[in-house]
């Protein structure tokens, strides 16, 4: 299979895309990778794909996760996906919450970083380059179709049954099949 230039990129939500969501999940112990996850990584970055994680983290905002934690949560999933040959190029993740919510004062303000806007895509794209139209946005919520088109790239909604109609590129049960998806879209090319 011929690779794709490195310059185009999956970027993934992380919660009930990547892991299994257990709410402000603070303890690298507790993360759970979601059946063919880790498959679907191998996939995309084989066909020469950017992995890149885009996560909102209005955990550190509201007090419920430090830094710390957060980055600890990080490297155990990395650990995960590595022990299973695959592995991400970065992670981004928006610590930002407007609002009383916040009750962390430097987290407490309206951010372009937070999705459903654009600016962790944009942001990654500045700084690996990478061609945005060229790219996809793979998430399990309206705030991750929304972010990926307003940064241009296509989207893919994982689950679908929310209730709500959400305009996407194409609709996957789950992270094997929306990557299975994307390679179908390229003919190996």
């Amino acid at each position: 299979m011929a690779s794709i230039s490195a310059q185009a990129a999956v970027f993934l939500d992380r919660d009930h895309t990547l892991i299994e969501d257990p709410g402000y999940l603070n303890d690298p112990s507790a993360v759970r990778l979601l059946p063919g996850a880790a498959e679907a990584v191998q996939l995309l970055r084989a066909a020469g794909y950017r992995i890149v994680i885009a996560t909102n983290q209005s955990g550190l905002a509201r007090g419920r996760i430090t830094e710390a934690q957060l980055e600890a949560v990080h490297q155990r999933l990395r650990e995960m996906l590595q022990a299973r040959g695959a592995d991400v190029d970065a992670i981004y993740h928006c610590p930002y919450l407007p609002g009383e919510e916040a009750v962390v004062e430097q987290f407490r303000r309206d951010s372009e970083l937070r999705k459903p806007r654009p600016g962790m895509l944009r942001l990654a794209a500045r700084e690996m380059g990478l061609d945005l139209t060229r790219s996809w946005m793979v998430g399990d919520s309206a705030r991750d179709v929304e972010a990926g088109h307003a940064a241009g790239c296509r989207t893919i909604l994982i689950g679908g049954g929310t209730g709500e109609e959400i305009d996407c590129d194409h609709v996957a049960p789950d992270l094997l099949h929306a990557a299975q998806y994307i390679l179908s879209q390229h003919g190996g090319a």
